[in-house]
């Protein structure tokens, strides 16, 4: 596996629909070597930090092999950057990626704790409204990270994966979850042992709670 290229945004105005919104989520490739804390990538920046952004969801990581998948449906080529992610690898895919696994990418060490899901302003990126959906079919979501050990990164950096707790949640099954109107309460309660992102895990909670009402009503994680 190998790091393909690193990108980061500044704010541009994005029209969702009937409103216009600025977002970070336009991102360009950065060339050279750039910093990495625990606040994400140097440079980079995250306007709605009410959904995105924060120690637990401080990187955003895609796939080449993600990407074939897109280019094949979309019928044509796309550049790197175009979801949004932070950092583009080589290598793998990552809807099987698991929570808890970690990646040593350059001198930095990531640790996996939820995926992608998306939103208006994702569809606004791909001109195309209805990609949402489109997106939410594919279940190839990417993940997020938090950053155990700060460092710099560079294309062309080698990437090692290390193996997570025994047990824990794929990725894509955090990301099916936002789609599941009465997920399995025991998988539910099994997940709080893991390395969740804080949204996921407050998300979590909420289910549990809505659940223990009285004839609770179908809830999405959020």
């Amino acid at each position: 596996m190998r790091l393909l290229s690193v990108h980061v945004g500044q704010p541009t105005a994005v029209q969702v629909g009937p409103r216009q919104i600025v977002s970070g989520i336009r991102k360009h490739a950065v060339p050279g070597r750039i910093g990495v804390t625990a606040a994400g990538l140097d440079g980079d920046h995250v306007l709605n930090r009410k959904h995105h952004g924060g120690p637990d969801q401080a990187v955003y990581v895609y796939t080449r092999e993600d990407y074939a998948h897109w280019e094949e449906a979309l019928g044509k080529p796309l550049e790197p950057g175009t979801f949004g992610e932070n950092l583009l690898l080589e290598g793998l895919e990552s809807a099987g990626i698991a929570i808890g696994e970690r990646f040593r990418v350059g001198g930095v060490l990531l640790e996996v704790t939820a995926s992608r899901i998306p939103c208006a302003t994702l569809g606004a990126r791909m001109g195309d409204a209805g990609f949402v959906k489109q997106f939410a079919a594919a279940r190839r979501p990417g993940f997020y990270t938090r950053v155990l050990e700060g460092g710099d990164v560079g294309a062309g950096d080698p990437v090692t994966r290390e193996a997570g707790p025994a047990g824990a949640p794929r990725v894509v099954d955090t990301f099916d979850l936002w789609f599941t109107a009465q997920p399995p309460r025991e998988e539910l309660q099994r997940w709080l042992t893991y390395p969740l992102a804080v949204r996921l895990r407050r998300g979590v909670e909420e289910l549990l709670a809505a659940q223990d009402r009285p004839n609770p009503a179908p809830s999405p994680v959020g």
